[in-house]
């Protein structure tokens, strides 16, 4: 798929095609910031194994993440990942009820889509925030207030600058910095491996332009308002009890803006819920669809 501004996505379609006399509900899926589609590999997986091909499920990289083409770093804002997954819905789910997902900045591009298509918001049958912010980013400590808010700025700015100046194979050969990152500040307890080395790849994979310009947008990021346009559909908001980059506090803004929201805490987890509690995020996910499902056939 191509965007507005012509950059090439990575889109992966599974179940039916919509048709006049047949329109499915569409689960889609916004993966966290420096991830990938694999984001949501084991809810895809879930899906898939409870519903076939009964339910279609949309995952795409972001632009400049994962297998999509290279963005400019001044196109990298949460605006412009609305607009992309306005137009990947319209082009692969034209008709019929919609379950929404979004980590992380996946959530907050589920916001900024309410603000720019408010008949997508309409369609929307019910809608999960994992581990996400409706704004005042600004604020998080990453746990390590001492350290003031310059030193954190700069943690992406370090990641950014290992991007620009080593190759990819040397940064795998040598991911200390990476490593450092996700098993400190991404995840909680207990840590799987392999989920942490998946986010580390991902990292790894991720432009400088990708981790600079998102950072940043970021930071001005406040759509708390425009989270009543799904005051229609029930909702989930879910956040781990040890999540440094969108703690609780911020779970719970979102969960007072949602008039039918339920917060759900993850003990002991960290920021990655989709990989180290995954079987919590299926189990809501699940609960969204068979309402929307109930009600579709209503």
């Amino acid at each position: 798929m191509k965007t507005f501004d012509g950059l090439r996505l990575h889109v992966r379609v599974h179940g039916p095609t919509p048709t006049p006399s047949q329109e499915p509900v569409t689960v889609a899926l916004a993966h966290c910031w420096t991830a990938d589609t694999d984001d949501w590999h084991y809810q895809v997986l879930d899906l898939l194994s409870r519903y076939g091909h009964d339910l279609r499920i949309l995952t795409w990289d972001h632009r400049g993440h994962g297998r999509s083409e290279a963005a400019p770093e001044a196109s990298c804002t949460v605006a412009n990942l609305a607009r992309d997954m306005a137009d990947l819905i319209d082009l692969h789910a034209p008709r019929g009820p919609l379950v929404l997902a979004g980590h992380s900045i996946g959530g907050m591009t589920l916001m900024a889509l309410a603000e720019q298509r408010p008949d997508l918001a309409a369609r929307t049958a019910g809608a999960l925030f994992v581990a996400t912010s409706s704004g005042q980013l600004d604020t998080v400590t990453l746990g390590l207030p001492e350290l003031g808010p310059g030193v954190r700025a700069r943690l992406p700015q370090l990641l950014a600058m290992r991007a620009r100046t080593l190759s990819r194979r040397a940064r795998r050969r040598t991911p200390t910095i990476e490593r450092a990152v996700v098993n400190r500040l991404l995840f909680g307890d207990p840590l799987r491996p392999r989920d942490a080395g998946l986010v580390v790849d991902q990292i790894i994979n991720c432009s400088p332009a990708t981790m600079r310009g998102f950072y940043n947008d970021m930071q001005s990021h406040d759509r708390a308002a425009a989270l009543a346009a799904y005051d229609h559909a029930p909702t989930r908001v879910l956040v781990g009890s040890r999540d440094r980059l969108t703690p609780l506090p911020h779970a719970r803004r979102i969960a007072d803006h949602l008039r039918r929201s339920r917060l759900v805490v993850a003990p002991g987890a960290g920021h990655m819920l989709p990989l180290e509690r995954s079987d919590l995020v299926t189990e809501h996910l699940v609960d969204l669809v068979e309402v929307a499902q109930a009600s579709a056939s209503r």
